[in-house]
């Protein structure tokens, strides 16, 4: 669980948080394997028996006051009484991994309706568009076989396909046999039959151990359904009026309810990859995508703020926790505690993964919520031709993933949370606590914080500001292949370690087997007694973190102008809250203009310095470009759901990237450079490496000696650099190699955009950030006046 706060030293009350003009909160990535220093918990198990405040809930941790019989609270201050049970374990502190460290992992025994899945399969599912080209599915083929490769032995693997109809194939006999269920064209009806009775799910879900090459012989039958197929489809309800052929919306809730007949018996979590060529315009949830197109080329509509929310709740009505609520009753008729049910609904949800491979608007702004209201991942390919969707999936797979999680912020009395933000759901009782169905050791959750009152943290208190953060999950266990009493406690810890760091599975015969798991992190920060200690403690990197969540937010409520506003405004009352702190402005001088005098460099805080350019890059990235600046409003919400998910140091790299220059292939240069051509002509150096974090480019300038290898051989240190930074992605980087001089420079000079405009008007200027800086300064002066 890694965690990072905008500030090491927290405001010490409200004026002191007013006056820094700074976001005050953290981000989390509550399943990452180690925290932020590299350092792992502390395992262990019996985690039900951990001590909890009768206040607040919290739960002990090494900054709690113990003695022989009782426990004071590290974040209210109860004194708590030890039960006997307690009292004898805390003995002997030293095998007791909540005595000995802040971050730790237990085990948790499962509750009834658990051990009843303790035998669940891991189940995927492919849901494929036929209504697409060969070319993209070849590609499909492509991916789903690089994913039986990474499945592990014991999974279960279903094929599907849509179109006008729904097929479901059999592949556990010796030829593949597909059922197909035709779909209603119009929006409100559902299918005739369901999908149990064209064919039974176990029938439907195939082991990926022996039927592999089943499965792969049955995705090479695969083919686009024909523009006669299409039209017949359609005819048979709309005599004979083509309505398209793409029954996406019916084919999505068709499976949900499918795979939900088996919850709890054949699978713990089920997770489905959705393939889609185009927009959804047959049958339920169909789309209409007439909306995007000329009448937006006028300046009386705001495209962005049309073009940005859903059109229709359908998708993610499909996903949310009351839609799932009432599956579970339907299939299970369990009666349940309120959260209970919470619970329960995050545990059988289905996690779709929506793959879309088109250059046609197909209105992610209302797809987007299968994926990240269940916990999965939204993928976006503008061609099959460089497209890297199979190494995406084989990644994706082979990486770690939680399941049925519930996340909860514990905060000192002094302060609270006051907005969260991430890919999760609230629960519906109980503030600050969210519910996430499947977690991956990526994703990346934030919260911001406000004091509880006036009070704010006293200088004389004592207590310094704590939070703690409780991470509740499951996660699947190897195939039983020796019991847990023959396995030595240091083997045990070894097989915990590689199925949470590495997701490891070895080939043994059996079940696969679930673990519930409790992860607690308790951090002690301390307040700072004036505004430089402050400013001294900012992790600029996490400031980006929250201003992009909040800028999201403002751009899909108000539309991308107010969200750019937003941000211009924010870092200038930020300027002016530092100048007058530092007392940089003199009031009374009138031999010079304010604006004059005005640091808009920030030059007396180096930790507050690189503000400004990720601000200036931030209004140029395409999340807050303009509609008329040809920004493609699919391509802006793909942006909007990976910044939302990526950790500080990667949203960094996406919003401003690196650039470093090496003298040869085997010998680095410069490690850092501004991303101006200014900084290419001044540095000398002939190789550049520009970093994306979506797109890796080597480039050599035009006046490079012509005996340096190019491409760099595979030997060399820079090709060492690019495989290490392509290892630690969550999704494979497009690598580039351009030669000045001889290939089109355009796609890395287009990175280049400190001599860029950033008004919009889109023409190049050579005074693109000095420009801004001037801006701002100019209205940092306005403000303080």
């Amino acid at each position: 669980m890694a965690v990072r706060a905008t500030v090491s030293r927290f405001p010490i009350d409200s004026d002191a948080l007013e006056a820094s003009g700074l976001p005050w909160g953290l981000t989390v990535t509550p399943f990452a394997a180690k925290d932020e220093n590299g350092i792992a918990p502390a395992r262990g198990s019996n985690g039900h028996l951990l001590p909890r405040c009768e206040n607040c809930y919290a739960y002990f941790n090494t900054y709690c006051e113990l003695d022989q019989w009782a426990w004071n609270c590290s974040l209210c201050g109860t004194l708590n009484g030890l039960p006997s049970d307690a009292i004898a374990r805390y003995s002997n502190p030293h095998s007791i991994p909540e005595m000995s460290s802040s971050f730790i992992d237990l085990e948790l025994p499962l509750d009834g309706s658990e051990e009843e899945m303790t035998q669940a399969r891991p189940v995927y599912v492919a849901a494929i568009d036929l209504s697409s080209s060969e070319e993209f599915l070849e590609l499909t083929k492509s991916s789903l076989l690089a994913a039986l490769e990474a499945l592990s032995p014991g999974s279960l693997f279903g094929l599907a396909t849509f179109s006008h109809k729904i097929g479901l194939y059999d592949v556990q006999g010796p030829v593949p046999v597909v059922k197909n269920v035709f779909i209603p064209p119009d929006a409100e009806s559902k299918l005739p039959l369901e999908l149990e009775d064209a064919m039974p799910l176990l029938q439907f879900l195939a082991p990926v151990e022996t039927c592999k090459d089943r499965i792969a012989a049955a995705l090479e039958t695969l083919r686009p359904i024909t523009s006669w197929e299409r039209s017949s489809g359609a005819a048979q309800g709309m005599d004979g009026v083509l309505m398209g052929g793409r029954g996406f919306g019916t084919a999505m809730e068709a499976l949900f309810n499918y795979l939900g007949s088996e919850f709890g018996n054949t699978f713990a979590l089920a997770r489905v990859f959705a393939f889609l060529s185009g927009p959804p315009d047959y049958g339920r949830g169909q789309l209409d995508t007439s909306r995007y197109g000329e009448q937006y080329a006028s300046k009386r509509v705001d495209a962005d703020r049309a073009l940005l929310p859903e059109q229709t709740p359908f998708y993610k009505d499909l996903v949310s926790p009351t839609s799932i609520l009432s599956k579970i009753e339907i299939f299970l008729t369990l009666e349940l505690t309120a959260l209970l049910q919470a619970t329960i609904a995050v545990q059988s949800g289905v996690c779709v993964d929506v793959f879309a491979v088109t250059n046609e608007y197909t209105d992610l702004a209302s797809l987007k919520f299968l994926s990240i209201e269940s916990g999965g991942s939204l993928f976006l390919y503008s061609s099959t031709d460089d497209s890297t969707l199979p190494q995406d999936m084989f990644r994706m797979l082979n990486r770690p993933y939680a399941f049925n999680c519930v996340l909860r912020m514990r905060t000192s009395t002094e302060f609270k949370p006051l907005h969260s933000f991430g890919h999760f759901f609230p629960d519906p009782q109980y503030e600050n606590l969210q519910h996430i169905i499947c977690c991956d050791s990526y994703a990346t959750y934030a919260y911001d914080f406000d004091f509880a009152d006036n009070t704010g943290f006293s200088r004389h208190s004592g207590y310094p500001p704590v939070v703690q953060i409780a991470f509740q999950y499951t996660v699947v266990v190897p195939p039983e292949g020796l019991s847990s009493s023959e396995l030595s406690a240091s083997s045990r810890n070894i097989i915990a370690s590689c199925i949470l760091e590495m997701n490891l599975i070895p080939c043994t015969r059996g079940k696969h087997t679930l673990q519930r798991r409790l992860r607690i992190r308790t951090m002690q920060f301390s307040a700072a007694q004036n505004i430089n200690e402050i400013y001294d403690s900012v992790d600029h990197e996490v400031v980006l973190s929250l201003l992009v969540h909040k800028v999201i937010l403002v751009s899909l409520e108000d539309g991308v102008r107010e969200g750019r506003a937003l941000l211009h405004d924010w870092l200038v009352i930020l300027t002016a809250q530092y100048n007058d702190a530092f007392n940089l402005v003199q009031y009374k001088n009138v031999n010079k203009s304010m604006s004059s005098q005005i640091d808009i460099t920030f030059s007396q805080c180096p930790q507050l310095e690189p503000l400004p350019r990720l601000v200036f890059a931030l209004l140029r990235n395409p999340l807050l470009r303009f509609h008329e600046e040809g920004v493609h409003p699919d391509y802006r919400i793909y942006l909007q759901c990976l910044f939302s998910v990526l950790e500080p140091s990667s949203l960094h790299c996406g919003i401003y990237p690196s650039l470093m220059s090496y003298s040869t292939p085997d010998k680095q240069a410069y490690p850092r450079h501004s991303l101006s051509r200014a900084a290419l002509m001044t540095s000398g150096s002939p190789i550049f490496f520009l970093d994306a974090y979506t797109t890796l480019i080597v480039f050599y300038s035009s006046t490079a000696d012509p005996s340096l290898p190019f491409p760099p051989p595979q030997d060399c240190l820079l090709r060492k650099t690019i495989n290490e930074v392509k290892q630690g992605r969550s999704i494979t980087p497009k690598l580039m190699f351009i030669r000045g001089g001889h290939d089109d420079a355009t796609a890395f000079e287009n990175y280049l955009i400190e001599e860029q405009d950033v008004d919009g008007s889109g023409f190049a200027s050579a005074m693109g950030f000095v420009a801004f800086l001037d801006d701002i300064s100019q209205s940092v002066a306005e403000y303080m006046k």
